[in-house]
């Protein structure tokens, strides 16, 4: 075994290698007790106990060097100005931490780390000029709110949704069915350069991965994975945001579904989600009211009073807490006047209004002003 083969080096190898999905990952993980070294230096039989490696991987595994190159590897994540994050690290995305078979690593292009919820955009590719344009009104008002807006790069739907995000100065991040190298479809290299100064583009194959039947799959489980909650906009019953919607039930992500014509083909894996139990979504507020919801049944809060801005609850991150003291004595209070008085920026202030209102310490009124419910 390499001396020089730090544990960031062997999750990128592993992540890399053929012949070995995501839950025989997992499974290699805690075989050998997060000792990813250890993987790659075990004999061929210890590999072979481990629950889902068979030949293949074991082979894969003890002859990394012949079907994953390292050091091209390296220089390719220097020449792309990108960066290989693991779950070891603090930009590695908490939620997706949480699902059932979280990859590595990530391929990370663009400066941003994600610091705000995200949630997913997705729909059909061969969408509708009404889809298009509802997926860009609700990715624009998320961002505007502080939200990130999560989507695939794919044609149709998610184009609109990082378009929309992208035209309020929002967030954005792109998450691909292919290395990072590989831009698809072709037709979107200006939209995935202007994520990558805007938000990031994002994947967990190695460069060079070409996209196929199975990486979109894949693909669609960390898109649902990484959010708080999951908007679908057009899809047919057989579209591969149902694949998605179905991560995101397995995953205990709120899924909300924007419905269609009766007799729109991209419309009817909508209504069967709705049917099945999705929440019909028709604005922005609809995931606001939800997700305070959900929020308050996870904190196990029932009909406490809040608690008053002379006594902040513990708990809140710095900013939360400058935010929350522009509240007091039942002041109400604009965006802009919080930006004035804590000098922060308009996106970071958004964002904490957003957080601070799930968490049921503020509302906002129809006026688009905001109050504590103290």
């Amino acid at each position: 075994m390499h001396t020089d083969l730090t544990t960031q080096r062997a999750l990128m190898i592993l992540n890399g290698l053929p012949h070995i999905g995501p839950i025989a990952l997992r499974e290699l993980q805690r075989h050998f007790k997060g000792d990813v070294q250890a993987v790659l230096s075990a004999s061929r039989s210890e590999l072979l106990k481990v629950k889902g490696i068979g030949n293949k991987a074991a082979d894969s595994i003890e002859r990394w060097q012949e079907y994953f190159n390292l050091n091209k590897e390296e220089m390719n994540l220097r020449a792309k100005g990108a960066a290989f994050i693991s779950q070891q690290e603090a930009d590695y995305p908490a939620l997706l931490r949480e699902i059932y078979d979280p990859p590595l690593g990530l391929y990370w292009l663009g400066d941003y780390r994600i610091d705000r919820p995200c949630i997913a955009i997705i729909g059909s590719r061969r969408s509708t000029l009404y889809g298009q344009k509802t997926a860009r009104y609700l990715a624009r008002d998320l961002a505007r709110r502080g939200f990130c807006v999560v989507s695939g790069l794919a044609r149709g739907i998610d184009t609109a949704a990082h378009e929309g995000a992208l035209e309020a100065d929002g967030k954005t991040l792109a998450i691909m069915g292919c290395g990072l190298d590989i831009i698809y479809p072709p037709e979107n290299l200006d939209l995935f350069r202007r994520i990558g100064k805007m938000g990031a583009v994002v994947s967990e194959f190695p460069f060079g991965r070409r996209p196929d039947r199975q990486t979109f799959p894949m693909r669609n489980r960390l898109i649902s994975g990484m959010c708080v909650a999951l908007i679908v906009v057009e899809t047919d019953t057989n579209g591969g945001s149902m694949i998605t919607a179905h991560f995101a039930g397995e995953q205990g992500r709120p899924l909300f579904v924007v419905p269609g014509r009766i007799d729109q083909n991209s419309s009817r894996g909508c209504h069967q989600l709705i049917r099945d139990g999705a929440t019909l979504l028709t604005c922005v507020d609809d995931i606001l009211e939800d997700l305070n919801y959900l929020k308050l049944q996870q904190l196990n809060i029932d009909s406490d009073p809040i608690p008053t801005q002379s006594n902040i609850p513990n708990g809140l991150k710095d900013l939360e807490k400058r935010v929350l003291e522009c509240f007091g004595n039942g002041e109400i209070v604009t965006p802009d006047t919080v930006v004035e008085r804590t000098q922060l920026s308009v996106q970071v202030v958004a964002s904490t209004l957003v957080l601070l209102e799930l968490k049921k310490l503020i509302v906002k009124r129809t006026d688009g002003k905001f109050e504590s419910r103290s």
